[in-house]
């Protein structure tokens, strides 16, 4: 049995994909003051950031396959940031990369909500979707990506008017660019140069994430979209 049990004077926050990238430096902004459920696929990965953690336990399973592990009976904050990108132009793509990314991007987010809800309502918490700039425009070659991000905002925003009354806020958070092993794959299928002047980095990531986790209950950011400043 997984070791949810908070820090007695800390609230809880659940962070999926928190083993690197945007993930990690949620885990970690997060970590300062909350007690940290570091979720994952690999559990040696999951266990070194626990371990860099002042409170925290890990959370592994393979949220896209229907693997999600035993919750806490309150929750304070779910960040959803694990996701994946692939495909390319839409006469390309076959069936099961549509399927493999809504698997990550959308149902997961969905299913581990919908277990989550009970334990948010207690503690009238809030989740935090890491959707992206893709998730209102989208161009060619990010079709795939980009639709499952469209579907990620329509479910946060379902989501959103339907817990109003049950205490549970949802923010969309919405990054541009940013410097992850994700932009690098994509700026390669692109063809583009990688240069991280033009990029956010994961800590700024993270401290919207704290701005949105931190407002007081009575007010709710309900989508925040953060772009780098520098444009090529």
């Amino acid at each position: 049995m997984t070791d949810t049990a908070p820090a007695a004077d800390r609230p809880t926050a659940l962070v999926t994909g928190a083993t690197r990238g945007i993930g990690r430096a949620i885990a970690l902004e997060l970590g300062r003051s909350h007690h940290v459920l570091v979720g994952g696929r690999a559990a040696d990965a999951v266990g070194a950031l626990v371990d860099e953690l002042p409170s925290a336990a890990p959370f592994v399973g393979d949220l896209g396959a229907g693997d999600v592990p035993e919750l806490p009976a309150s929750l304070d904050v779910l960040v959803h940031s694990a996701g994946v990108e692939q495909g390319t132009r839409v006469a390309d793509t076959p069936r099961e990369v549509w399927e493999s990314v809504f698997a990550t991007n959308v149902f997961a987010v969905a299913e581990l909500t919908r277990r989550a809800l009970p334990a948010l309502r207690t503690a009238r918490g809030i989740v935090v979707p890491i959707n992206s700039g893709s998730g209102f425009t989208a161009g060619p070659g990010g079709g795939v990506y980009a639709a499952s991000k469209f579907a990620l905002r329509a479910f946060a925003d379902a989501l959103r008017e339907e817990e109003r009354g049950n205490g549970v806020r949802v923010s969309s958070v919405h990054p541009g660019r940013t410097d992850s092993d994700m932009q690098r794959a994509l700026t390669e299928k692109l063809g583009e140069d990688y240069d991280t002047a033009y990029y956010l980095a994961p800590e700024d990531v993270a401290a919207a994430v704290r701005t949105v986790v931190d407002l007081p209950e009575r007010g709710t950011i309900e989508s925040l979209a953060i772009r780098p400043t520098r444009k090529r």
